[in-house]
């Protein structure tokens, strides 16, 4: 009976051990999590991952700083299937802003799956520009909002129509038009 006691306790430290590290996550790897919503997703924005919760992140600047970086979601959703499997995926707008002037408008998609969404990278549209809608077609996301002419202040108001052509790349959005 007290041979059988260390190979008890062996085997429930080397179960535990298999347990640990089949949870752990190798570093750098970003969360590919599954959200319920599109609003509480997981996006790679300038390569650093954003999980929204009810439309919103904030992250300190610096440890221990007052001085935050919030990821905002905007809006101007398009619905419709971006990855070819029937199933409506939303592409949107999120800012970000870190306390000074500037406001940073990025594109996503949250990719719909039998669980919930997935977000996508953010492609950078401009910094306080005038977002106007966001169109799909034919697998193509289309971003049409207005910014200033080349030699304008940031203070002017923005003037210049522009249409920021994305697609997928599997998980990846990426800018241009679709080459298939």
């Amino acid at each position: 009976m007290k041979k059988s006691l260390p190979w008890t306790a062996v085997l429930i430290v080397l179960v535990a051990v298999v347990l640990y590290v089949s949870t752990k996550k190798p570093v750098g790897v970003v969360d590919t999590s599954i959200a319920a919503d599109y609003k509480n997703a997981t996006y790679i924005i300038e390569g650093q991952p954003v999980t929204l919760r009810n439309g919103v992140a904030e992250m300190e600047l610096a440890p221990g700083s007052a001085s935050k970086l919030v990821t905002r979601y905007f809006g101007n959703e398009a619905f419709g299937d971006l990855n070819g499997d029937g199933v409506d995926d939303v592409a949107f707008l999120l800012t970000q802003t870190a306390g000074g002037t500037g406001t940073f408008y990025y594109a996503v998609v949250a990719l719909k799956t039998a669980g919930g969404y997935h977000g996508t990278n953010g492609i950078f549209l401009g910094d306080r520009v005038a977002p106007q809608t966001t169109e799909l077609r034919n697998g193509q996301i289309i971003v049409n909002y207005a910014e200033r002419k080349p030699d304008d202040p940031m203070a002017a108001r923005p003037s210049v129509g522009v249409s920021k052509y994305l697609h997928l790349e599997g998980l990846e959005l990426k800018e241009g038009a679709r080459s298939d």
